[in-house]
């Protein structure tokens, strides 16, 4: 409908502004229907009711009609009709009829003068069509962003310009603009005609862009819509299905003037970019031909990251934590996190000697911990950047991780002062997987770190693979979309649009507390390293790159001929900055030891010595006493709040646990609890995590009851335990192995006093966890002085259900062990045992006890120290009726045995032990089944090694020198490829001085971990009892 506008005060033409200007003022504040303003220009005396008193009580008249004709008088109705029907000035008013008996009846046949109804239709349609072209730039504006800094390439992969945008003269030159203007005007997409460019419409409540005007000509639109959506800034949010947030949105980017920076902003900002860049040319200076991964093509990055810091804090934020590949990297620590330059510098020098233990890393993958004063805010922030390997966006999750832990620990429960930082690669971040693992973890309960800043560094090539070759998707980044996070795209050649789309991105997480994605589209001015040529590959791209003015030149000029800065200021600041890098270079020359741990990007105050050692090496006994047992137990075996109702078959399950306790026994459910329990009651913070841990994918755990009448009421026993215990978190994990895995790993490395679990499904599912185990858990205290006590539960046994799920490759994990095979250890060593642990990477056990699964449990957080913890766990002998434990092997005094010896009648008469088998986990009931049946208890003993890494050499030489006349054999029931055997017999060698032979009694080598035929795993399995027990099986061998 048109919008009645009359001024009787004004005689001439008004211009669409004015009338603009004019609706405004007078605009009643409840919403009304949407239509054109139409100006009358007709003398005063061609409608005569209208004067300037009368205008504005029309004006509320029309309104009032707008929404419903039936509400004015039938006079009025018609003079409304027949204006918005574009009767001719002075024809729309009809005189009222005479009051006379039939008057009423004669204004009630009273018409219209023309059919307003079509006129109508094609206003209606206008608006539409009006509507829907502002919809088409909300939605698809980003297709025609001038984004690339180069001016080469579409970010979007896509030179064509979307059907339903008319795209502003940069993008098109004139004479394509005017063809398009005119198919999507006349007779075309929207049926506008070319003169409507100049009318007024009402705009819809779902935008922005008439800031205090609530209508504008159609040329005025399109214009506001271009500089909103089509200029450096390319805004992707219309996929979200919240309203709130896509208005949010859109009153951020379309608000006219809204993105504006004061004179001082602006000199903070080149201060930032001048030390970005100098920084680098400084290090290009120095070492021209060393690998630094730098930051050319892209230094707007650290004034961005700085932004998104700056305005996080000003919002609450404390502490952030930031993960990120390795270009760039040396610049964040130097501009962002403030490393020490010469901290920086020295580590060029090769001469440079370690001082730590471990291997150390290169100087690009090292983090850094660090809490300084923000001089923006003026307030602490603490900054972290974690380590990582070359593996790029292995490191996400673990980043994700460490951000849910430290909120946990400080009670942070809406990530209002924990956050995080993710930086990626254009590639990289479209191609990994584990990128799109780590966004589904965003939003899930115990896993959500309540939003997350994702800044994408977009070169706009991999390492030499053209992005057109590197992915599917129009953009790298619409991974995103899958969590709804809106994603802004800004080129990287506008400082000030980046600074905005940044402090807008921290703006959303702290209002929305969801994840949001910055893509910085720049460029990488060298190759892929500086030592690589990229010419081989992109030759035309880098012949543009080579003509490129650097941001910071831009910029600069760009201020310079603003007035906001002048030329000596500018080039003050830059030597300002360079004095103080070669400052810090004359300062790095007397650095001649490296000290990894100054690198450190997760401190444990207190935990260690100010030098970093533990504080004693022994461990306490982990054993219980019977009364903390029995409590334990009762409350495992009970529901422990009222109107609870369990399922039937979990009560029977709850009645054999009771039996348990009574019997002072437990199984393995149990003694986990046991383990559980007593931790938590000491103050442990205890996680386990992983998929369908609550129940337990044998349903042997059961730490979650549900409630059989109620929806979603749930029972965490554990947290019932003890009035002011530590809280239990048990979370059934997103069907992920390598994030899951990551994330945990993250989360225990954040305080040494939490029990932190991943237990994969069954145990090969680690195998597409490998990258988190091969980078970071099995190296991470070599390389980056980092310890970790995080435990892999990895559910493990021959059990003839094929070869899936059969084994978790115990072989992959002893290979990465560091000990030396060949070289016996000194075994009078004080506290030999503890020695061994600390020198190792990781703890490796398989044990054949509940007892033992409870001791390691236990030791795993009374060490000294924290080291993985890789345990292979049982799946039959979860109920095994010979798989119990006695209370008596766990109460006060007693420890994880490394190596259960024979306690049978061989050990009584070991004179007469004619062979000594050693074997580990499940095994062993295998043969001692065996051994009863064919009456060999005296003539063979069994020894269980429990933990096979670190190696027990002086356990497993005084069994040797007990039995003086048996031969010695290594039975197991993995293929002889696979499982311990060429761990196992090496050291099993070393430790008798090579005196004996180590026989081998288990499956023949394999491809695969097991057979899928049922008869033929029993075939073998009872082929390797068979060599195991027959005496005479290794004589044609000697």
């Amino acid at each position: 409908m048109f919008h009645l506008r009359t001024c009787a005060a004004k005689l001439r033409p008004l211009t669409a502004s004015q009338t603009v200007k004019t609706f405004s003022q007078n605009r009643p504040a409840a919403a009304r229907t949407w239509g054109q303003v139409r100006c009358f220009t007709a003398p005063v005396a061609a409608e005569p009711f209208l004067s300037g008193t009368s205008s504005n009580y029309v004006e509320e008249m029309y309104y009032a009609w707008l929404e419903n004709p039936k509400s004015v008088h039938k006079s009025w109705d018609i003079f409304f009709r027949n204006t918005n029907a574009g009767a001719p000035p002075g024809t729309a008013y009809q005189s009222p009829l005479p009051l006379s008996p039939g008057s009423l009846s004669a204004m009630a046949r009273a018409q219209p003068l023309v059919d307003a109804q079509p006129n109508v239709d094609k206003l209606v349609e206008d608006h539409l069509a009006v509507q829907s072209l502002i919809r088409a730039y909300q939605i698809r504006g980003h297709h025609v962003a001038q984004l690339d800094p180069l001016g080469i390439l579409d970010a979007d992969l896509d030179s064509s310009v979307p059907a339903d945008i008319i795209s502003s003269t940069d993008k098109l030159d004139l004479a394509v603009f005017k063809e398009r203007l005119r198919m999507l005007t006349v007779g075309g997409f929207y049926g506008l005609d070319e003169s409507d460019l100049d009318k007024v419409f009402h705009l819809p409540t779902t935008t922005f862009i008439g800031g205090q005007e609530s209508a504008l000509p159609l040329r005025e639109i399109i214009r506001r819509l271009e500089m909103a959506y089509c200029q450096h800034i390319g805004v992707e949010f219309m996929f979200i299905n919240d309203l709130e947030q896509c208005q949010w949105i859109r009153q951020k980017f379309e608000t006219p003037g809204i993105m504006q920076f004061t004179n001082e902003e602006k000199r903070t900002l080149l201060a930032r970019l001048v030390r970005s860049t100098r920084f680098e040319d400084f290090l290009q200076r120095k070492w021209s031909s060393e690998k630094r991964f730098g930051l050319e093509g892209c230094e707007v990055l650290i004034p961005a990251l700085k932004t998104i810091i700056d305005k996080s804090s000003e919002n609450g934020v404390d502490y952030v934590i930031m993960g990120m590949p390795h270009r760039g990297r040396l610049n964040v620590l130097a501009n962002v996190i403030r490393k020490e330059l010469e901290q920086i510098f020295c580590q060029f020098d090769s001469k440079l000697e370690a001082a730590d233990e471990g291997s150390g890393d290169v100087k690009y993958h090292l983090g850094m911990y660090h809490r300084r004063i923000n001089r923006v805010t003026d307030r602490n922030i603490t900054l972290s950047l974690v380590a990582n390997p070359s593996h790029l966006e292995a490191a996400d999750p673990v980043v994700m991780g460490k951000t849910k832990a430290e909120q946990f620990y400080c009670g942070d429960t809406e990530g209002k002062k924990v956050m995080s930082i993710l930086l990626h690669g254009d590639a990289a971040f479209a191609g990994q997987g584990i990128v799109y693992e780590t966004f589904h973890l965003s939003d899930l309960p115990s896993y959500t770190t309540h939003g997350t800043v994702h800044v994408v560094v977009n070169n706009q090539i991999g390492f030499t693979t053209d992005p057109r070759m590197a992915r599917s998707s129009p953009y790298p980044t619409d991974v995103a979309r899958v969590v709804n996070a809106p994603i802004f795209h800004v080129n990287s050649d506008d400082p000030e649009a980046v600074m905005y789309v940044c402090k807008v991105a921290a703006e959303w997480r702290s209002t929305f507390h969801k994840d949001v994605v910055v893509d910085l589209v720049c460029y990488r001015r060298n190759g892929h390293n500086e030592m690589d040529e990229p010419m081989f590959t992109q030759p035309l791209m880098y012949k543009q790159i080579r003509k490129q003015k650097p941001v910071l030149q831009k910029y600069a000029e760009l201020l310079v001929s603003q007035g906001v800065v002048d030329q000596p200021e500018y080039e003050e600041e830059i030597s300002k900055y360079d004095r103080i890098c070669e400052e810090a270079f004359t300062r790095s020359k007397d650095e001649k030891i490296l000290h990894i741990k100054h690198w450190l990007d997760s401190p444990w105050p207190g935990f260690f010595t100010l030098d970093g050692q533990p504080r004693s090496m022994t461990c306490p006994s982990t054993g219980l006493t019977e009364d903390i047992l029995t409590h334990i137990g009762n409350v495992a075996s009970s529901v422990p709040v009222e109107n609870f109702t369990i399922h039937g078959g979990l009560s029977r399950i709850l009645k054999t646990r009771g039996e348990l306790v009574k019997n002072r026994t437990v199984d393995w459910a149990l003694a986990e609890y046991m383990a559980f329990g007593s931790l938590l009651k000491e103050g442990i913070h205890i996680r386990l995590s992983g998929q369908d841990v609550e129940r337990g994918t044998f349903s042997h755990r059961h730490h979650v009851l549900h409630d059989q009448n109620v929806d979603k009421k749930t029972c965490i026993p554990m947290n019932h335990l003890w009035p002011n215990q530590a809280p239990y978190t048990v979370c059934n994990s997103s069907l992920s192995e390598y994030g899951v895995l990551g994330f945990e790993l993250g989360f225990a490395m954040a305080s040494p006093n939490a029990l932190v679990l991943w237990e994969a499904q069954f145990g090969d599912f680690h195998n597409t966890a490998q990258c988190i185990i091969d980078q970071f858990i099995c190296p991470g205290q070599a390389k980056w002085v980092r310890q970790n006590g995080i435990v892999l539960l990895l559910p493990h046994g021959m059990e003839g259900m094929g070869p899936e799920h059969s084994s978790a490759r115990p072989e992959r994990f002893l290979q990465m062990c560091n000990d030396d095979p060949d070289v016996l250890p000194n075994l009078e060593e004080a506290n030999f045992d503890i020695s061994q642990l600390y020198d190792c990477n990781w703890v490796v056990v398989n044990c054949s006890t509940p007892g033992n699964f409870f001791h390691v449990l236990r030791r795993q957080i009374l060490l000294p120290f924290r080291k993985p913890l890789i345990i292979f766990t049982p799946k039959s002998l979860l109920r095994h009726p010979e798989a119990r434990t006695s209370f008596d092997e766990m109460l006060s005094g007693t420890h994880f045995q490394r190596v259960i010896p024979e306690d049978g009648l061989a050990a009584q008469n070991p004179e007469n032990v004619k062979r000594l088998l050693f074997c580990t986990g499940k095994v062993y009931y295998d043969l001692t089944r065996e051994r009863k049946a064919r009456g060999m208890a005296e003539q063979v003993a069994i020894t269980r090694i429990e933990q096979l890494s670190p190696f027990p050499f002086d356990l497993l030489l005084r069994e040797v020198q007990k039995y003086p006349k048996a031969e010695l054999a290594w039975c197991q029931e993995e293929h002889k490829n696979q499982g311990y055997y060429d761990y196992v017999k090496p050291r099993l060698r070393t430790t008798i001085s090579r005196a004996k032979p180590v026989w081998y009694a288990g499956r023949d080598p394999a491809a695969a971990p097991a057979t899928g035929n049922k008869k033929t795993h029993l075939t073998e399995l009872q082929r390797l009892l068979d060599t195991a027990f027959d005496l005479d099986a290794f004589k044609n061998f000697s």
